[in-house]
């Protein structure tokens, strides 16, 4: 059948349900803090949610799909949340949760925050526990050199310091 005689959806129809995004294969580690956060914004999506659905007007249905679709995963990821109790952890070397200091061969210093795949922001210095760098770190000490994989080049970092807030 040609595709000229198929029925697409018009002004009165929403599209189809959207699909939800994957969960990560790895354990959702989260700090206390991460935890809170992503249940306030779990709040904020049903109310907005739950706004939309009282106006009851078409235009608002895709949107709500959207919204729906956010709050499916958002549950699930709050569902299996890990969260790590930092302040509890062997301070012996660098764990989840911890704050590294480091220095490259130029004396650029770098300051980066170990935490959940969620809770991820690298204009704050906050990167995954799974990513290249944090695997790299955890479990060093100061003096220890690890290596920066990045797309634009590897470099080799000296572990300064490390504290846990």
């Amino acid at each position: 059948m040609s595709r000229a005689f198929t029925k697409e959806p018009d002004g009165e129809q929403a599209e189809a349900e959207l699909p939800v995004r994957p969960q990560s294969k790895h354990p959702n580690y989260i700090t206390k803090i991460g935890l809170e956060k992503q249940k306030e914004d779990l709040n904020k999506l049903l109310s907005e949610c739950a706004s939309l659905k009282e106006t009851n007007k078409l235009d608002n249905k895709n949107k709500i799909k959207l919204l729906d679709s956010q709050i499916i995963y958002l549950k699930q990821r709050v569902e299996s949340a890990i969260p790590i109790e930092i302040n509890i952890q062997e301070k012996n070397d660098i764990r989840f949760g911890a704050t590294i200091d480091l220095i490259d061969n130029n004396a650029n210093k770098y300051k980066f925050s170990i935490v959940g795949q969620d809770e991820v922001d690298t204009n704050k210095g906050f990167i995954s526990w799974v990513s290249p760098l944090g695997k790299a770190l955890i479990g060093k000490q100061p003096g220890d050199i690890v290596t920066w994989t990045r797309p634009i080049g590897d470099i080799e970092l000296e572990i300064i310091s490390f504290y846990y807030s």
